[in-house]
């Protein structure tokens, strides 16, 4: 569904992502840095887009800035849970310092949704954790494709996000030891596309088995296929939709990771002036 505001960009204030509600891409467009990335889903969505004259893919799949949808999850009244840049990466190396953090202040403003940020980009994420204030609705996790890339889990631990965790697809290869200590949450699925790459059950029971056994939620998204329902869901004659409860819920949270003390369980919490003020600041 496009959003009334997004002159003519692709907004999904409703997503068919199994594990989310709905995407906000306040960039688009990436760049490939691994296996992971062969078949991008979002390259051959930003091409059609393009190809249909969509204006915020008229450089097809080079990394944009769009300021203009950075205060887009502030209209959303009703809370929801968001997947943060579905169509790049927040942590490319050419998106600035300053724009991660105004996407950062956002979310903390917004406090009443969940926001899912996904990055295979693990050595900035750790490089710049010092230089963002986490507030505890913000799940930060990253990309592990087979037992080449679990390094990635080690810099995700550096990171002080209320929840981490993995996302396991496409799964590529068995990750025999998935070190799971400090992760909060795994989701695993099979590739999608005309060249999808065929995932084996063993290499997801094997992910399953250790999430079991460490205590940690684990979420099957998909086998793949040609499309992403192709292969469905089951895993085993059941469905693993198992996630870690939500900060803005009447749950139990997990416990904030995050760094100082400018943010509280409730959003932003500014030393120096209103809410009001930080909003404004930040939007200038």
């Amino acid at each position: 569904m496009l959003d009334s505001n997004s002159k003519g960009g692709e907004v999904g204030d409703k997503s068919a992502i199994e594990w989310t509600d709905a995407t906000w891409n306040p960039v688009t467009g990436c760049t490939k840095i691994s296996p992971g990335c062969k078949h991008c889903y979002a390259e051959r969505l930003a091409a059609r887009l393009h190809a249909m004259g969509n204006p915020r893919y008229r450089d097809g799949f080079r990394v944009t800035l769009h300021p203009d949808q950075i205060e887009l999850p502030l209209r959303w009244k009703q809370p929801r849970m968001i997947f943060v840049n579905s169509m790049s990466d927040l942590f490319h190396e050419s998106v600035p310092v300053e724009f991660i953090q105004q996407v950062f202040d956002v979310m903390a403003l917004a406090h009443w949704h969940t926001f899912q940020v996904l990055t295979k980009r693990a050595k900035r994420i750790a490089d710049l954790a010092d230089s963002i204030s986490w507030p505890s609705n913000v799940w930060q996790g990253v990309s592990v494709e087979n037992a080449n890339y679990t390094w990635r889990i080690d810099r995700l631990r550096q990171v002080p996000s209320a929840v981490r965790f993995l996302s396991i697809e496409p799964l590529l290869g068995a990750i025999p030891r998935l070190p799971l200590e400090g992760i909060d949450w795994v989701i695993v699925g099979g590739e999608s596309g005309p060249k999808n790459r065929p995932v084996e059950a063993e290499w997801i029971r094997q992910i399953r088995d250790q999430c079991l056994a460490a205590k940690v939620p684990f979420f099957f998204k998909q086998w793949g296929g040609r499309t992403p329902k192709s292969g469905g869901r089951l895993l085993d004659g059941r469905l693993w939709d198992q996630m870690p409860p939500l900060s803005n819920s009447p749950r139990q949270a997990p416990q904030s990771r995050r760094n100082g003390s400018r943010y509280s369980d409730l959003g932003p919490v500014p030393t120096n002036g209103s809410k009001d003020d930080l909003k404004a600041n930040l939007l200038q």
